[in-house]
């Protein structure tokens, strides 16, 4: 699996420098046609690389929208770096901080206490925008467009009794969530966790958010609701090193 790894970057590598057909791919890694063939497929199913009108296969647009994410997660790292770890120092709960990218929302940097309870969350993950409290706190500060176009792939699946499970519900959730300028999540996703979120807007608009997230035995959401003031303030000076 990673010799195959492997060598379908490098192969994108190649076609990066100018198209290529697939016999002489074939040739430049020693391959059979057939097994060449089979990668560039798979790739072409990914849509990291397409066919033109010619034969030759070259680089597909997703690798630049990759590409542009990963410069755009990078930034919002860098920014986010001091400000979640100071406010982490100051609550003691763990500090997410999640990016928007397209229609997409990940977690782009996390900072925990290694000696409690480890939470699911991961670095590089995609976000449920529908039952998290960063994903509510874009999807309110977004415009009708945007936020159709976030929610088109949401996932509604029960997850406890709390979830929400229809646009309806969500949009009124928002609402809510627009007027007071945070967004909750109470067990909805899981039942033993409560999280508060703020945006991150800068004057191109909201590009993330960062939020606080604890169990519930531990700290209950009217605590975290406290902490709301310290959201802001780190969501502020992310938002100013972004400029």
């Amino acid at each position: 699996m990673s010799q195959s790894v492997e060598r379908a970057a490098a192969i994108l590598d190649s076609l990066a420098e100018e198209p290529k057909a697939v016999s002489p791919l074939a040739v430049e890694f020693g391959i059979h046609r057939s097994t060449m063939f089979r990668e560039l497929q798979t790739l072409q199913k990914v849509g990291f690389v397409r066919r033109r009108d010619d034969g030759t296969y070259a680089v597909a647009f997703r690798l630049a929208v990759l590409g542009a994410a990963a410069l755009e997660n990078v930034a919002l790292k860098e920014a986010a770096h001091v400000p979640a770890r100071q406010l982490h120092r100051v609550v003691g709960n763990t500090v997410h901080v999640a990016g928007l990218v397209g229609d997409e929302i990940f977690y782009v940097d996390k900072v925990e206490d290694p000696r409690r309870v480890r939470l699911y969350s991961r670095v590089g993950s995609p976000v449920h925008p529908n039952r998290s409290a960063v994903g509510k706190a874009i999807l309110a500060a977004l415009p009708q467009k945007r936020r159709d176009d976030v929610l088109a792939g949401a996932d509604w699946t029960r997850h406890t009794a709390q979830t929400l499970t229809t646009r309806a519900e969500l949009d009124t959730e928002l609402e809510k969530t627009s007027a007071r300028g945070w967004a909750v999540d109470q067990g909805e996703f899981e039942e033993i966790v409560n999280c508060v979120a703020v945006p991150i807007t800068t004057p191109a608009g909201v590009v993330g958010a960062v939020s606080i997230t604890a169990l519930r035995m531990v700290h209950d959401l009217t605590h975290l609701e406290g902490h709301v003031p310290l959201l802001r303030q780190s969501a502020d000076q992310i938002a100013h090193a972004l400029r």
